[in-house]
C-alpha cells in the first residue's frame, strides 16, 4: 500500500529543492563520524583495532527510535512558535555545528577520549536531525511526489558525503584536519538556513489525543511497535531490514584503512571519491526509480544486493593489484552506483512499510533497525581484517550479502512485492 497523501493542495515546486538541501544537511555529518574519521585516525597511526571499534561511535543512529517520540511532540518555549518540525530542527542543527567545531579542536595523538566524545555528540545530533527531516519529508509531500522527494534527498545527501568525505580529506591534506573540520562546520550552517525557509507540514499525522506520560508512551511508542509486529510475516521483514546492507556496511568499515595499508596517498583517495563517484551515485539514485517501476520493489532489492556483491569483489581485486589508481577508481565508481541504488530502493521499501497513523515514528524505528547488525558487528572488523587478511575479510563480507537475498525471496513467495499487508 502507498503512503498516505498528507495534503490535497498543489505542492510548491521549491519544496523539491528544499528536501534536496535537507538531504545535504543530513548527509554532511555521516562521514565525519565514520569514513573521514577513520582516515584521520589512520594518518595518526591509531591501531586497526581501535579504528574498527570506532564504528561504535555511530550507535546513536541505531538508537534514535528511543528519543524519536520526544521529537514528535511540539518543542518547548519560544521554539514552539516555529512549529513541531522546524522548532526542533533549529536547536538540533546549532548543536550539530558546535559538535563539529569541538572535533576540529581535538588531536588523536594527544588522546582519543575528547575526539570520541565530540564524535559521539555529533552522531547523536545528526541522528536527531534525521528524525525530524524524515518526518518533515513524509508529512509534506503527497504520495505522487514521495519518490521525487526521496530522489532529491538522495542527491543532496550524496553531494554532502562528497564534501565531508573526499572534500574534507583533500582539505586536510593541504591545510590540516583542524581547517578541514572548520570548513565542514561552516557547511553545516545550510541546515538552519533551510529550516527557516521551509514551511511547516500542512497536516501532521493524526494520533489520538490525551494527557499524561502513560498515554504518550502508549500512543507514540507502544502502538507503532504493536502495529509493525502484528502484521503477518513481520519478523521475516525485520530480519530482512537488519541484514540487507550488512555485507556492504562491513566492507566499507575498513575501506580507508585498506587504502592506507596499500599505500594510496590521501589525495588519490580524494580524487577517486570525487566527481566521477558522485556522478555514479546520482546515476544509482535514478536507476533505483527505473528498476522499481520496471520489475517491482522486491525484485529490485535482490538485484541491488547482487550488484553490491560485485562491487565488494572489486575490493579483492584491489588487494591483489596493489596501489593501482585505475583499479581504485573502478572500485569506487561501481561502489558509488551500487550503494546509492540499493540505499534509495531500500528507503522506498521502508517508507512503504509505514502505516497511516504512525508514519514518522515507524520510519524512525525501521531506519534505526537497519544498521543494528552493522553497528554491533562493525567493531569486530579490525580483528577480522587482521585475522583473515584483507582478501579473506572481503570474501566474508561478500557472503554477508546472501542472507538478505534469501530472506527477500521468502517474502516474495508470501507477499506481492515482498510487502506484508498493513493492519491499519
Amino acid at each position: 500500500m502507498p503512503l498516505p497523501d498528507p495534503v490535497a493542495a498543489p505542492i510548491d515546486k521549491r519544496l523539491i529543492g528544499l528536501i534536496g538541501g535537507f538531504g545535504f544537511a543530513s548527509g554532511l555529518p555521516l562521514y565525519l563520524t565514520f569514513f573521514t574519521l577513520q582516515q584521520w585516525l589512520s594518518e595518526s597511526h591509531i591501531s586497526l583495532r581501535a579504528i574498527g571499534a570506532a564504528a561504535l561511535i555511530g550507535l546513536p543512529y541505531l538508537l534514535k527510535f528511543l528519543w524519536a517520540p520526544l521529537l514528535d511532540r511540539r518543542p518547548f518555549g519560544l521554539l514552539h512558535r516555529l512549529g513541531r518540525r522546524r522548532g526542533w530542527m533549529l536547536p538540533i542543527q546549532a548543536l550539530l555545528t558546535l559538535a563539529i567545531i569541538a572535533m576540529a579542536n581535538c588531536q588523536p595523538t594527544h588522546g582519543l577520549l575528547p575526539l570520541v566524545c565530540a564524535a559521539m555528540s555529533l552522531a547523536f545530533f545528526s541522528a536527531s536531525q534525521d528524525i525530524v527531516i524524515d518526518a518533515w519529508r513524509i508529512e509534506t509531500f503527497p504520495v505522487r511526489l514521495q519518490a521525487a522527494a526521496l530522489g532529491a534527498y538522495t542527491w543532496g545527501y550524496r553531494i554532502a558525503m562528497l564534501c565531508s568525505g573526499a572534500g574534507a580529506i583533500w582539505i586536510a591534506a593541504k591545510g590540516g584536519w583542524h581547517l578541514a573540520l572548520l570548513v565542514m562546520a561552516a557547511l553545516s550552517l545550510v541546515g538552519p538556513v533551510l529550516a527557516l525557509l521551509a514551511p511547516e507540514p500542512f497536516l501532521a499525522p493524526t494520533i489520538a489525543t490525551g494527557s499524561g506520560w502513560r498515554h504518550a508512551l502508549q500512543t507514540r511508542v507502544v502502538a507503532p511497535f504493536r502495529d509493525l509486529l502484528g502484521r503477518p510475516g513481520s519478523w521475516i521483514v525485520i530480519a530482512f531490514v537488519l541484514v540487507f546492507n550488512l555485507g556492504t556496511q562491513l566492507s566499507d568499515t575498513m575501506a580507508y584503512p585498506l587504502y592506507h595499508a596499500l599505500g594510496f596517498a590521501p589525495t588519490s583517495v580524494a580524487a577517486a571519491n570525487g566527481i566521477p563517484s558522485l556522478c555514479a551515485a546520482l546515476a544509482g539514485a535514478a536507476a533505483s526509480g527505473l528498476l522499481v517501476a520496471r520489475i517491482g520493489l522486491g525484485r529490485s532489492l535482490i538485484l541491488c544486493a547482487c550488484v553490491q556483491m560485485c562491487s565488494i569483489l572489486l575490493y579483492v581485486a584491489l588487494v591483489q593489484a596493489g596501489p593501482v589508481f585505475p583499479m581504485l577508481f573502478a572500485k569506487v565508481t561501481l561502489e558509488g552506483f551500487a550503494e546509492v541504488m540499493a540505499a534509495t530502493t531500500f528507503a522506498t521499501y521502508l517508507s512503504r512499510l509505514c502505516s497511516l497513523d504512525y508514519t514518522a515514528t515507524q520510519y524512525a524505528l525501521l531506519s534505526s533497525l537497519a544498521p543494528v547488525a552493522w553497528r554491533t558487528l562493525g567493531g569486530t572488523t579490525g580483528f577480522l581484517a587482521q585475522g583473515f587478511g584483507w582478501t579473506g575479510f572481503y570474501l566474508l563480507t561478500v557472503a554477508a550479502c546472501l542472507p538478505g537475498i534469501l530472506i527477500m525471496l521468502v517474502l516474495l513467495r508470501r507477499f506481492p512485492g515482498g510487502l506484508p499487508p498493513k493492519t491499519v
